[in-house]
């Protein structure tokens, strides 16, 4: 069988496309639907750490719900701004948005402010590394995505 061979400088094309198997709708929906489902979770997490076992006060719930509407708003307004940005910043953003989120919920542990700094440090730097390998595996040199 005879096949053709590529020819230099033109990029060959793939022959295999991902399908996209949810709506316009569907994604939409997702798109504000995760950080407020996320949300929920990260401001009971917070609220739970907060009483430290003991019993369940308005105060407790209006702090799990206060943290809850502050999550979901700089989680969309991060899953908005971090994709304009190049790969080195978009990974920054995120990796400091999850650093923040878990040292802030370690802090309600208890735990000192050095050690929860620390931990959001740890968590910051191991983010970086997964996302900015990601973008960088995943685009060409001017940062616009490769075709899938």
């Amino acid at each position: 069988m005879a096949h053709a061979a590529p020819t230099p400088g033109r990029p060959m094309a793939r022959t295999t496309i991902t399908p996209d198997i949810f709506s316009e709708r569907t994604h939409k929906m997702a798109r504000y639907g995760i950080p407020v489902v996320l949300g929920l979770i990260y401001g009971l997490w917070a609220a739970a750490n907060r009483r430290d076992g003991g019993e369940i006060t308005g105060w407790n719930v209006l702090f799990g719900f206060v943290t809850a509407i502050v999550f979901m708003v700089l989680c969309i307004a991060v899953a908005e701004l971090a994709p304009k940005l190049k790969r080195e910043l978009h990974s920054l953003t995120k990796s400091a948005f999850a650093g923040a989120a878990i040292g802030f919920l370690y802090s309600q542990t208890g735990a000192s402010v050095l050690s929860s700094a620390g931990l959001g440090l740890v968590v910051t730097a191991g983010v970086f590394m997964v996302f900015f390998y990601r973008y960088y595996t995943h685009e060409d040199g001017e940062g616009n995505p490769l075709p899938r």
